[in-house]
């Protein structure tokens, strides 16, 4: 069965005793509607009369095994199946799981970002989660999906100062888990994608000047201080050396000169348009600000010939990057957002009730690569099955989504457990007496 080739890629991490409750709870997480608790789970996959259930919550709260691992081993066969060859694109970005109870430390207050607005802004109370994730094309999807990874907990400065820890911001955060990824991929050519949060000289210069270096595309400020690389340095010269050489224009100036020359270029999908048109002009410079190191990039400025959207820049760590590389890269970062809408919408998260610090860790990131993986295991079976489209008479669609995804997947396990069809009359299928009473107590029960 192709799910159990695909999952036991990762049987290695678990000793043998452990092992099948987590496959378990893989299987029941992927199966179960509405909350992904441990005892949903078991209620899904007919264990509701288990009476040793405290396994199946100890594979979360107290087995060994590595989350970190399981990223590796989730990366490779992602980007074994979507990116064989070439550049690997990947987007970067935070998130809050909404979250309260006083067993939960790391928590903290923050500025909700789904709900606040330019005039209205909302604090919520919860965990922060930065997730890295692959930005690729799904070809059943006919779009570039962000399928996540490696997602790690930053707690807050309160959970820090009370436990005697450095705070560590989300630059840092970035910085390590880009280094390790580095270290995954070899010498693959990898592009990181994030917002402007990330547009840190620290962070920018940390990764850029890595023996592989990781480029990193993201939005610039339009009043940044921007310079000429520094002069060759005469031999005889007392002193430092010069890190910049002579300042240049900002973007802002360079945005209202009526002697800039201005580029058409035609993007698909920007800014929810089919295609639009936009004029652009780039340069290479140095962006240096003092005490901090300073960082080669190229830069795009954006404009409207229409007037209808701001202008904008960009900058791209990587010299060599056209401004069209440069400004498909960062559209596919919107994906981005809809990842985090569907794991909110379809797998559960911010309905799990785990308490213990370690299994706080370990469940948030499981269900935010459980999205990847059923984006995995559909493209594994998509050759030899058929999509069956959620729609209706009222509403069509015409290419498949993620929750069309979820029930292909869903289709597929309840069929692996041995339907018949009747003899006697073929439209009727026999379906197990243990799955019938499983499928009437979710649905007795259901919101």
């Amino acid at each position: 069965m192709e799910f159990m080739a695909m999952m036991i890629a990762f049987a290695p991490l678990f000793s043998q005793r452990v092992w099948p409750q987590a496959l378990t709870l893989v299987m029941g997480a992927l199966l179960a509607p509405g909350k992904r608790t441990v005892s949903q789970v078991l209620r899904v996959m007919g264990l509701a009369d288990e009476p040793q259930f405290q396994r199946y919550h100890r594979v979360l709260n107290r087995a060994v095994w590595s989350s970190r691992q399981a990223s590796h081993i989730l990366l490779t066969l992602l980007v074994n199946t979507f990116v064989p060859e070439g550049v690997v694109v990947m987007g970067l970005d935070d998130t809050i799981e909404r979250r309260w109870g006083k067993r939960i430390a790391a928590r903290g207050i923050y500025r909700d970002a789904v709900r606040s607005s330019e005039e209205h802004f909302v604090k919520t109370s919860g965990l922060r989660w930065l997730s890295l994730m692959l930005l690729v094309p799904i070809p059943w999807a006919q779009r570039v999906w962000a399928l996540p990874f490696l997602t790690v907990l930053a707690p807050s400065e309160r959970y820090n100062h009370q436990h005697g820890r450095r705070h560590k911001a989300l630059t840092d955060w970035a910085r390590q888990m880009l280094v390790q990824v580095r270290r995954w991929l070899g010498n693959r050519s990898l592009v990181v994608v994030a917002d402007s949060s990330f547009a840190a000289l620290d962070f920018l210069g940390s990764v850029s000047h890595l023996p592989n270096p990781v480029h990193v595309v993201t939005r610039l400020r339009l009043d940044a201080a921007l310079y000429e690389p520094a002069p060759p340095r005469d031999a005889h010269t007392i002193g430092r050396p010069r890190k910049v050489g002579q300042r240049l224009a900002t973007l802002k100036t360079r945005l209202e000169d009526s002697t800039t020359r201005w580029q058409s270029l035609m993007l698909e999908g920007w800014y929810g348009h089919h295609t639009y048109t936009l004029e652009w002009v780039s340069q290479t410079a140095v962006w240096y600000h003092t005490g901090l190191p300073p960082v080669p990039i190229r830069w795009v400025l954006v404009r409207d010939p229409l007037g209808k959207l701001e202008p904008q820049a960009f900058l791209c760590t990587n010299l060599e990057a056209t401004p069209t590389h440069i400004l498909r890269w960062f559209r596919q970062r919107w994906q981005i957002e809809v990842t985090f809408q569907e794991v909110r919408a379809h797998l559960g998260v911010e309905t799990q009730r785990q308490w213990a610090d370690l299994a706080i860790l370990r469940t948030t990131p499981a269900l935010l690569a459980l999205f990847s993986l059923v984006v995995l295991l559909t493209q594994q079976l998509h050759p030899q099955f058929t999509f069956s489209l959620s729609q209706t008479a009222w509403y069509t669609k015409q290419r498949p989504t993620f929750a069309d995804a979820l029930a292909f997947v869903r289709r597929y396990l309840w069929a692996s457990r041995l339907f018949q069809t009747s003899r006697d009359g073929p439209e009727y299928v026999k379906v197990p007496r243990p799955i019938f009473d499983t499928w009437t107590e979710l649905l007795c029960h259901a919101a």
